[in-house]
């Protein structure tokens, strides 16, 4: 009667985690390693609050979280999803700084479109999967309300740009020049400059590491915990 008590509350723990923060920790694997899912949907939130209507990652919940991880020695490894339009850029950044310097093994897998700020989330992770079907936009940043037409603002877009290119080549194979190009390009964008890759697209250009599904991403990640293990 007490285990089936536990069990419904660990049950209504789970749920609520999935239900507020996108996140959950799975420890019922053959393998018994302890893996944190932690899924980046929609638009990455900013400083500010988006419509209640709009798909939300928000910073303030994954920043915590990240530290917790990595301050927690029960959790092997981390699993993130990414499903996501792009968002606030400076917020997505630091959630992929973040990614890139944990301890614990690390595997993304991009479903649906891992678009914009999207991409150095893909690549801030040790290893990287998109689904075949799978899209990565890569463009210009873009700055929305008031915009002081001056040099200094174009040199703060091109500082930005910098550091999104700066960021994702050196967690991946493409070189910065590489990046720039696809972000400029004008013949694939009806009303915008960029470059639209679809799964296997994404690997040749080699800015993520293989195509597969959860499948490989998990079997992946175990492979990596256990490496990890063997060397402590």
């Amino acid at each position: 009667m007490e285990e089936n008590l536990k069990q419904q509350e660990k049950n209504q723990s789970e749920n609520e985690e999935i239900k507020e923060m996108g996140q959950l920790t799975l420890e019922q694997g053959k393998e018994r390693h302890k893996i944190h899912l932690l899924s980046i949907i929609g638009e990455i939130e900013g400083h500010e609050s988006l419509s209640p209507n709009t798909k939300t990652t928000k910073y303030e919940h994954v920043l915590p979280k990240l530290a917790s991880i990595e301050d927690d020695d029960s959790i092997d490894g981390v699993m993130v999803i990414i499903n996501t339009v792009g968002g606030d850029v400076e917020s997505g950044l630091a959630i992929a700084e973040m990614l890139s310097s944990l301890s614990k093994p690390t595997v993304s897998l991009v479903l649906g479109g891992s678009h914009s700020i999207g991409v150095p989330l893909a690549v801030s992770t040790d290893y990287s999967y998109i689904v075949p079907t799978g899209t990565m936009v890569i463009h210009p940043v873009r700055l929305n309300g008031l915009v002081i037409g001056a040099p200094q603002t174009y040199d703060y877009f091109q500082q930005m740009q910098d550091r999104i290119t700066g960021f994702v080549a050196s967690h991946c194979f493409a070189s910065q020049e590489q990046l720039e190009k696809m972000m400029m390009n004008t013949s694939m964008l009806t009303k915008d400059l960029g470059t639209i890759l679809v799964g296997s697209q994404a690997v040749s250009e080699g800015i993520i590491n293989e195509v597969g599904g959860i499948d490989e991403a998990m079997k992946k990640l175990h492979q990596m915990i256990e490496e990890s293990k063997e060397q402590e």
